[in-house]
């Protein structure tokens, strides 16, 4: 199997880059068609920190739910687009949570500072009953963070895809969260 970085989709990526060596080392960190394990690693590890913070049991990695996050985030991407997939496309199921993140790709986040964005939602947080969960009174400036800390979450899959100067990630979840009746944990 070759290497992700002779990937065609990889090196039209570096090509359009080119010359950028600061962009080029962030790709090389941050993606690939298969999330490198120690991305999984970082990802799942920042995920679980959040979780252990409030009690809820840790999250376990989806391969699965990884590559259907790949195949939006690269759909993204290239399109400039930037919207939760329909629930259908993802992994062919309904039922799979999602959050989704852009950034410029010049800022150099690393994989656990993509998905803090999400975990920065806390300081809204209010702890009650779904959609009342947020002190802005809008359920939405929580609903990345809720999703990470969701008790009933077990699995995480995420992804990265880079073009245009930006940076997607794309994280889905299973079973989902922000269920209106329910709290986080």
């Amino acid at each position: 199997m070759a290497p992700a970085m002779n990937h065609p989709l990889t090196l039209a990526r570096r090509s359009f880059l080119a010359g950028n060596a600061a962009t080029l080392a962030l790709m090389d960190r941050l993606h690939a068609s298969v999330p490198p394990p120690q991305r999984v690693l970082e990802i799942l590890a920042a995920h679980n920190t959040y979780r252990a913070a409030v009690g809820v049991p840790a999250l376990q990695w989806s391969d699965s739910l990884a590559a259907g996050a790949q195949q939006w985030a690269d759909y993204l991407a290239s399109t400039g687009q930037f919207e939760h997939s329909d629930s259908r496309r993802r992994h062919g199921t309904p039922g799979i949570g999602e959050n989704l993140l852009r950034a410029a790709l010049a800022s150099g986040y690393t994989a656990t500072q993509l998905v803090d964005v999400w975990g920065y939602e806390r300081r809204y947080f209010t702890g009650g009953i779904f959609p009342d969960v947020s002190s802005t009174g809008d359920w939405e400036d929580v609903g990345h963070y809720t999703q990470v800390v969701w008790r009933n979450t077990t699995q995480v899959g995420c992804s990265v895809a880079t073009a245009y100067g930006t940076i997607v990630m794309v994280g889905r979840y299973s079973p989902p969260g922000n269920i209106d009746g329910q709290r986080a944990y």
